[in-house]
């Protein structure tokens, strides 16, 4: 490097060192610095702080907004109630909540919601599978008024109720217990439900108040509508049996009481009934409900509807009943509501006609269940604790019973028996073209002999009323619900030994061994009284009948409850074994000697009967025999 270039170094780093030394910031300088440093700070904060208040303000206007809108959504839903229920309003809003009212008997859950029965388990039951029974349950109960206020439809079964219970001065275990529903309309203005309860009772006293409605609901009405509707479960083993005893029924005021036909084919059953009444009951096999009046309702409009085989209710129950109302400035409509078992002296003791809630058939058949069968029952069941032996002393009873006529029937055919040679040698002489000279020739015969035709069919016919009357109680006994006795674990609903993969028609998907046995020993009872008689070589077409009808029985009673087939199987049994000591007793070779020597006697004079015969065998050109 030459001497020029390197003098030109020095003086360019010479001008640098001097320029710094003389561009260096004073003390100022630097503070001064230092507080631009330190206010660029403050804005480069202020710039982040500008970024995020905005969402922060944006979140707060959006809750603010919220908040007003839910005060204009009240507010416009305050003008709608008043729109929609006028003084009612105030009730259109509130929480659903559960009031339980109970006893030792029964359970009753109460619904602020419309202030109505909600669920009613009853205590001391229980169902087939072993759960708790529930008469009816859920929001899909409905019973509330129905009626025009302000000009508004007004139904209380959406409205809101304000509970209270009645608080006891005492406490006393065995007191009735009292809870209201009130619904208030306005000041001083309120519809209210009273339940009461006492121990030890199915009965729930059930009052409706109206207090200072006058001037809300109309002058011109004298009945105010109450809409009752339940579900009714199925609660037994047997659906088909127990839907033939699942239906409505009602009682006219002081007057009979009436049913819907639980076995109609039609799904729907209803009934228009424009007079008054004393109650309405939601009727099951084993359990109803009822509301009953302390006077009477004015009219009703009752519905029953059957469920599909799948669905876990058998059918629906539907009632709008029409309550007597005056506008006065405190009316009560006094009422009761029974919540319990259909058995009969319970319900006999409540009187009001309930014990026809168990069907113990037509008015024969129900004064021997009622006067004879129930309280021999009863005080059997006092004593004895199987069901099973129950039931065999009962029919040994019934036939000690029927006894004489049992023994007449016997004899009698027991007489025809002796006397077939002598009818079989009639039917040679006269040709069976000759059918009513042979009739005729044969009824000689039997009036010459003092046998009566009849003698044999007339004490089976009038132990006929007893049969039906056993057909009916069974059944409807709910003594013998969930009673085990053998291979039967309820001899309420039918016996299964064999459960078919199939269902075959009018039969069932199973099969009961009570009814086999019932039909076997039906089939040998009729063999041999049918071996008593000559009737059958008269009438070939019995022959066949005799096996037909008991087949036909096996079909339809297979469904039906193991008590019954049971009797009937007992039944046939104790007659098939008095009819073999009737066999010992009676001497035929006497009686046929009896009836010969009755064959020699002077002619009587003919019967009424005879003579008929005569006369219809004359005007188709037949001769009377001269026998």
């Amino acid at each position: 490097m030459d001497r020029n270039t390197l003098i030109g170094i020095l003086i360019i780093a010479a001008i640098l060192i001097g320029y710094m030394l003389l561009n260096r910031p004073s003390r100022e300088q630097l503070e001064e610095a230092q507080r631009i440093r330190d206010s660029l700070a403050n804005v480069q904060q202020m710039v982040t702080d500008t970024v995020i208040q905005p969402v922060v303000v944006e979140q707060e206007q959006m809750e603010t907004a919220v908040s007003v809108a839910d005060r204009v959504d009240d507010s416009t839903q305050v003008r709608v109630n008043l729109d929609s229920y006028g003084s009612f309003a105030s009730a259109a809003t509130g929480e659903k909540e559960m009031i339980v009212i109970e006893n030792d008997l029964i359970r009753l859950t109460l619904s602020t919601k419309g202030g109505r029965p909600y669920s009613v388990r009853l205590k001391n039951y229980q169902t087939y599978d072993s759960l708790p029974l529930i008469l009816f349950n859920g929001d899909s109960t409905v019973f509330g008024l129905n009626f025009f206020a302000n000009n508004r439809s007004i139904n209380t079964n959406e409205l809101y109720f304000i509970p209270s219970r009645e608080e006891k001065l005492i406490t006393v275990q065995d007191q009735p217990e009292t809870i209201s529903m009130r619904l208030n309309a306005g000041d001083d203005r309120f519809i209210e439900y009273v339940y009461t309860l006492a121990p030890g009772d199915y009965m729930v006293d059930f009052d409706m108040r109206f207090y200072n409605m006058q001037e809300i609901l109309t002058n011109r009405i004298n009945f105010i509508d109450l809409n009752w509707e339940i579900y009714v479960p199925a609660h037994e083993q047997g659906r088909i049996n127990e839907l033939n005893y699942t239906t409505i029924l009602f009682r006219h005021y002081q007057d009979e009481v009436e049913r819907l036909n639980p076995r109609s084919k039609k799904d729907v059953a209803e009934k228009d009934v424009p007079t008054r009444l004393q109650w309405i009951a939601f009727k099951q096999q084993f359990f109803s409900s009822v509301l009953i009046a302390d006077d009477n309702f004015a009219n009703a409009y009752v519905i029953s509807t059957k469920l599909d085989e799948t669905n876990k209710f058998l059918k629906t129950f539907s009632a709008q009943i029409g309550l007597p109302f005056e506008p006065q400035q405190d009316y009560t409509i006094p009422m009761a509501l029974y919540f319990g078992p259909n058995h009969f002296r319970t319900l006999r003791n409540y009187g009001n006609e309930l014990d026809e809630l168990v069907n113990l058939g037509g008015n024969l058949s129900r004064w021997i269940n009622r006067y004879m069968i129930i309280p021999v029952f009863s005080f059997l069941s006092g004593s004895i604790r199987s069901y099973g032996l129950i039931i065999l002393l009962l029919t040994i009873i019934i036939k000690i019973v029927l006894f004489p006529l049992t023994y007449r029937s016997y004899k009698s055919m027991a007489k025809m028996r002796v006397l077939k040679p002598e009818i079989d040698a009639i039917n040679e002489k006269i040709p069976k073209e000759k059918a009513m000279e042979r009739q005729q020739a044969t009824m000689a015969l039997y009036k010459k002999a003092g046998v009566s035709p009849l003698g044999g069919c007339l004490p089976m016919l009038l132990q006929m009323p007893i049969l039906f009357a056993m057909f009916r109680f069974f059944p409807t006994s709910i003594e013998l619900r969930q009673q085990r006795f053998l291979w039967a674990h309820d001899l309420s609903t039918y016996d299964s030994i064999l459960d078919l993969p199939f269902n075959i028609p009018m039969y069932g998907d199973h099969v009961s061994l009570f009814t086999l046995l019932m039909t076997a020993s039906t089939i040998l009872t009729m063999r041999i009284s049918n071996q008593a008689s000559a009737s059958s070589s008269q009438m070939p077409g019995m022959k066949g009948m005799m096996y037909i009808m008991p087949v036909m029985f096996m079909f339809i009673l297979n469904n039906f409850s193991a008590a019954l087939t049971y009797y009937y199987f007992l039944a046939n049994i104790i007659t098939f074994g008095q009819n073999q000591l009737f066999k010992q007793f009676i001497d035929e070779e006497e009686l046929l000697k009896k009836l010969q020597s009755n064959q020699k006697k002077t002619p009587k004079k003919k019967s009424g009967f005879q003579k008929r015969l005569e006369d219809m065998a004359k005007k188709r050109g037949y001769r009377p025999s001269k026998r």
